[in-house]
């Protein structure tokens, strides 16, 4: 294959060709390091890429292949990680001068649990300042004069633009949803606590949660189950049986999907008025498999989400703050000032509210197959604007620790929008099901009309 065909292999196509002898890894991993020498210096989307590291890494999983040894579902396939993930062979410097130089002796479990399925880390990825909201350096490929959201900036950009076939990220609020939105690449954030974040910098205990940006809904499927093993040295990471992610999301459904259209209380004052017209459409277009329905108390949650990030940055940073507060901007001193000031009680409340908010919820699933919301408000900011975008459609799935995906399934003036899905907590691989027939049938319908 040609190094312009080799580059556009999702993860499944790329490991297949890998196991089946049509590709090398060496030749696979080449051609990405070729499209980041002709792409990087316009995009930003690197923090650390070492290309005879990477290279070597790919000439050993041909030579195991080789041997005749037993391979991993993700041999020889180069993927990016984010740089606050831990990696042994690559510095971790979580987009923060005082991190500079800043090498870790082991690998994150989930970049662990990545390496045990056979993947090769092709490097780090950039993100945002301590992965919050102050803009990164990287661009946004499908614009270079906009933003790709925050804080996964560096791991949606090199997606969507060919540079490597998936990266992780993490979302705390938005961080990999609204970047997958503003990409037109495909994000999945699991139910909190099925990834391990062991060895990942700490923003919010209560929220914090590692995801997937990747170019289609088997890619995230399969991703999940390599890195879904229950992990005793993260708290949250809870008892289950193997997973099969994949295998459920790969099945049949049983009948076609429902969707429950839910506005949520940010629509109004945030949602793009184009942005409006396209879920007015979509909705359309789903017929009786689409009900608009209001959900009471979610101005609740969106608050309460605000809260608890606010108050655990101001915990977990607050010593940063006070070893190097001028190495931090502007922006990040204030927040973590205003989380310091929270009172006490607020936070206990926003904490101890989140499972009987998620109670609210179950009627819904018993007429619903997903919930079916904006991932943005709209297009990509400019980058002049100063901002990586509102995670307002997101933030308040977080806080539930509900699974939500991010499906490229619309435009507006020619950028990409996300429509987001969200699922029962545990029911990962019914929701990426539920995604992969709504990707499925809309892009049917557009063969069609072309």
């Amino acid at each position: 294959m040609k190094p312009e065909e080799l580059i556009k292999l999702t993860v499944c196509e790329a490991a297949a060709k890998i196991r089946e002898g049509a590709v090398t890894s060496e030749q696979l991993v080449s051609a990405f390091l070729a499209r980041i020498d002709d792409r990087e210096s316009q995009v930003g989307a690197w923090a650390h890429l070492e290309r005879e590291y990477a290279l070597e890494q790919a000439r050993r999983a041909d030579q195991v292949r080789g041997f005749g040894n037993g391979t991993g579902p993700l041999h020889g396939v180069p993927l990016g990680i984010k740089d606050i993930i831990d990696t042994r062979d690559y510095p971790t410097e979580n987009g923060c001068p005082l991190y500079q130089g800043n090498k870790s002796r082991r690998d994150a479990a989930c970049v662990a649990a990545l390496k045990s399925a056979g993947a090769i880390v092709l490097g780090k990825t950039v993100t945002t300042e301590l992965a919050l909201m102050t803009p990164s350096a990287t661009r946004n490929p499908i614009d270079l004069e906009r933003s790709p959201g925050g804080s996964s900036a560096g791991s949606a950009a090199a997606v969507a633009d060919l540079m490597v076939p998936a990266a992780l990220g993490s979302q705390t609020a938005g961080s990999v949803l609204r970047p997958a939105s503003y990409c037109g690449v495909y994000g999945f954030k699991p139910t909190f606590g099925l990834i391990s974040r062991n060895g990942v910098l700490m923003q919010s205990h209560t929220l914090d949660t590692l995801g997937l940006l990747a170019r289609s809904i088997d890619d995230l499927a399969l991703l999940t189950d390599c890195l879904s093993a229950q992990d005793p040295n993260d708290p949250v990471s809870y008892e289950r049986s193997q997973p099969h992610v994949a295998r459920t999301a790969l099945s049949a459904a049983p009948m076609a999907p429902s969707f429950a259209f839910v506005k949520t209380p940010a629509w109004q004052e945030y949602a793009d008025p184009a942005m409006q017209e396209a879920f007015a459409e979509l909705k359309d277009f789903l017929g009786p498999a689409c009900d608009e329905i209001e959900i009471s108390g979610l101005d609740n949650v969106i608050e309460w989400q605000r809260i608890i990030q606010l108050a655990e940055n101001a915990a977990y940073y607050g010593p940063l703050q006070d070893k190097g507060r001028d190495q931090l901007s502007e922006g990040l001193n204030a927040r973590l000032e205003e989380g310091a000031a929270l009172p006490i009680r607020d936070y206990i409340s926003a904490v101890a509210s989140r499972e009987k908010a998620y109670e609210a919820l179950f009627e819904i699933f018993d007429s619903y197959s997903a919930i079916l919301t904006p991932a943005s408000p709209g297009p990509a900011p400019l980058l002049s604007e100063g901002i990586t975008g509102s995670p307002i459609f997101d933030g308040l799935w977080t806080y539930l620790g509900m699974p939500a995906v991010s499906i490229p399934l619309l435009e507006i003036n020619g950028l990409p929008v996300g429509v987001q899905l969200v699922g029962l907590r545990q029911d990962d691989g019914r929701l990426l099901r539920t995604a992969r027939w709504l990707a499925t049938r809309l892009e049917a319908e557009q063969t069609e009309s072309d």
